[in-house]
């Protein structure tokens, strides 16, 4: 199984990667709680259309190495960093799914857009979470305690729960099965408890409105107007009016998990983007 290893003054982190297909490289990086294949429905078709596939496993996740601490962004924007840097890739192409929107746009902020031709941000946190008085179409703050809670007290029953909000479930019965929900608790549930909690408190805390000067390649935004995760008036439309070179995409009746229910209109919006 392939991995790179980040190695820093305190401990060396080995994080698990997938790497298909040959050309431009586009980078997939994951939302919370899963791992690298909720990309399953995206890889195939990247690579088909004559693409270089990466896809990891954020640390904490998948097969990575699991650290007690260090679960800040620019912890794992470090880490995208070494991937990017360990394989020489150049001219990359940058896809963030939910949490992993602020893997890109904190990228852009340490480590700047010269290796980067496009991002693309899809059902993403960015670029604040939380309400706030100037936020006011954010997530409440109970609601987020409510997240926290559930992870202390009883993960596997939240996350259970969880991924039928994630798809709409209720809504998309005909799209989505009882099996791809088994399959989605599954990946979450066996990730680092420690880190789920953490990268939680990561992506529901973290204010990213004054970094997205620092996106200043061609970006595409995708979003559901019926994601009940991250709703839409405080990701995609205030993300739309903060970056200036984009391309935005609202997806009728699209909850979180386009990647599912969206599989097809998404991977044409992307590959016609990247072309």
């Amino acid at each position: 199984m392939p991995f790179f290893t980040h190695e820093t003054e305190t401990q060396n982190i080995d994080l698990f990667f997938e790497d298909h297909g040959q050309g431009q490289p586009v980078i997939l990086i994951h939302g919370w709680p899963l791992s690298h294949r909720a990309w399953e429905q995206q890889v195939w078709a990247i690579v088909e259309a004559g693409y270089r596939c990466i896809a990891y496993d954020r640390r904490g996740f998948g097969d990575s190495d699991s650290p007690w601490d260090s679960y800040d962004y620019s912890t794992l924007a470090a880490d995208l960093h070494q991937l990017i840097t360990q394989l020489e890739l150049k001219d990359v192409i940058l896809v963030g799914f939910s949490m992993g929107g602020g893997e890109v746009v904190r990228y852009c902020t340490d480590f700047g857009t010269d290796n980067v031709a496009k991002v693309a941000l899809v059902s993403s946190i960015i670029p604040l979470v939380a309400k706030k008085e100037d936020n006011p179409a954010g997530v409440p703050q109970d609601e987020l305690d409510g997240i926290m809670d559930g992870l202390e007290n009883d993960r596997v029953g939240l996350l259970k729960d969880f991924h039928k909000n994630f798809y709409n479930y209720e809504d998309n019965q005909e799209i989505v099965s009882e099996a791809q929900l088994e399959y989605d608790w599954s990946i979450a549930s066996f990730a680092s408890p420690n880190a789920t909690i953490k990268a939680a408190k990561a992506w529901a805390e973290t204010d990213f409105r004054p970094e997205l000067k620092n996106i200043d390649v061609p970006t595409l935004i995708i979003h559901g107007d019926a994601d009940s995760i991250v709703p839409i008036e405080t990701s995609g439309n205030q993300a739309a009016n903060m970056i200036e070179n984009n391309t935005y995409k609202v997806f009728k009746n699209g909850p979180h998990g386009l990647n599912i229910t969206h599989k097809h209109e998404l991977n044409d919006a992307l590959l016609a983007f990247f072309k």
